[in-house]
């Protein structure tokens, strides 16, 4: 009831006195005594936005990989070197020692066995490419030299400049008389 009677008091000061005699209600709106001014400040907007962003992602990504480092360096450890067994044959990524070390060169780093057989493929497929472009040069010089095979030969030749190639020709052959 103390609440009430606070509300109360406060708006029986906000009641004025008319000059007709009046009684008229009036709501004050918090100037607190100075001047009534709406200060422009820039917006801070992007700055929370990023701040949001950032936490976000963080709590997504650097969380859940700092606990599974955290989980991996106190629970599984280190590797130790033991004897091999005779039947065993050593896969390259049992050579690390941390755990998350031989995790990436188990499932996302290709072993030097594969970047090296992948160059050999690289290097026949470029030997077989130099190959048929030496047949294909060997091929048309052929085909040129002796114009009897049965095959497309086609040289993008102008009508004009044919004719005139033509023409050089026949006035060529009646000058030597062949």
């Amino acid at each position: 009831m103390s609440a009430l009677s606070c509300l109360r008091s406060v708006a029986l000061k906000s009641i004025k006195n008319a000059p007709n005699g009046l009684v008229i209600a009036t709501r004050q709106m918090g100037g607190h005594g100075g001047p009534q001014k709406l200060m422009i400040t820039p917006s801070r907007w992007q700055w929370h936005k990023f701040k949001d962003m950032f936490h976000f992602y963080v709590a997504l990504g650097v969380i859940p990989c700092g606990a599974l480092v955290l989980y991996s360096n106190i629970f599984i450890g280190p590797a130790t070197l033991k004897e091999i067994p005779e039947d065993h044959i050593p896969q390259p990524w049992e050579y690390y020692s941390h755990p998350i070390s031989r995790f990436f060169a188990k499932y996302l780093v290709p072993t030097h066995q594969k970047d090296y057989e992948k160059y050999l493929h690289y290097i026949y497929e470029e030997k077989e490419k130099q190959q048929m472009r030496l047949l294909e040069t060997k091929v048309k010089k052929v085909m040129a030299e002796r114009g009897d095979s049965q095959a497309y030969y086609y040289r993008p030749i102008l009508a004009k400049y044919h004719r005139n190639v033509r023409e050089e020709y026949d006035k060529l052959e009646k000058s030597q008389g062949m």
